[in-house]
């Protein structure tokens, strides 16, 4: 092979290789599945500080990352360990704050169990409940809990849900385990008004809405898919066969 057709062929290669879809800033999705036009930002009369996992970050399907874009004054960390997470002990040690985590357990204090006035005592007055979400499995949870010692003192909120989830398009341990968007909601459904926060005027249900309009949108992609000719449809198997490597596009 002669140089001039070497040239020719790798110019030719660079325009058969694939082609990644360009995905948004702000929601990690692609174009055709982007939601951000139905975030709807809201103050929930507390700040949400949600401690997402690397493995979770890295998921376009993080309900994590969504509930950050729609409430106000949220905060979104990577980490596992957070024992010296300086804005993790920052707003720990911040003396207007009064933080809690969202965690079911023996210790946690059920929100569904308590009166108004119960509620109301959680929170010591002139502070800023700042609840604390871990955004990730189950596993990852566990272990970041017993990892950050920074964390493992702070006062634990739990509920009892009334209803399976609603997150239909990727598998929970057990109907009645919330996602992390849903969890906040249901959260601020049970606390918000000791808080000030007007529940009546659902302006929460915005955390609900954007997650419903994802979740159908990604029902809808699926059906698409399956509609396809069988050797048009994406696999993982066939993707792993051929030796391809990287994040699904």
């Amino acid at each position: 092979m002669d140089l001039q057709t070497y040239l020719a062929n790798k110019e030719q290669r660079k325009t058969q290789g694939p082609v990644y879809r360009e995905l948004c800033d702000a929601c990690v999705q692609p174009s055709f599945s982007c939601y951000c036009e139905h975030v709807k930002e809201f103050d929930p009369g507390m700040d949400v500080v949600i401690l997402i996992h690397p493995i979770e970050m890295k998921r376009r399907i993080a309900t994590g990352r969504m509930s950050y874009l729609v409430l106000k004054n949220s905060f979104l960390i990577r980490g596992q360990d957070y024992s010296k997470d300086p804005e993790v002990n920052e707003l720990l040690n911040d003396p207007t704050r009064h933080c809690v985590m969202l965690y079911p357990g023996k210790t946690s204090a059920n929100l569904s169990e308590m009166s108004l006035s119960e509620k109301s005592a959680l929170v010591p007055q002139g502070k800023r409940l700042t609840l604390f979400v871990i955004d990730g499995t189950w596993a990852t949870a566990v272990k970041t809990i017993r990892q950050s010692v920074n964390l493992q003192n702070i006062p634990r909120v739990c509920f009892s849900p009334d209803k399976p989830s609603n997150f239909r398009v990727r598998k929970q341990p057990k109907h009645f385990c919330y996602s992390t968007i849903e969890a906040i909601h249901q959260t601020i459904e049970l606390v918000g008004e000791s808080l000030g926060f007007d529940v009546s005027s659902r302006q929460h249900d915005d955390l609900i809405y954007v997650f419903d309009k994802m979740v159908e949108r990604q029902i809808e992609c699926a059906k698409s898919g399956e509609a396809k000719p069988r050797h048009l449809r994406y696999s993982r198997d066939l993707k792993r066969k051929l030796g391809l490597t990287g994040k699904v596009f």
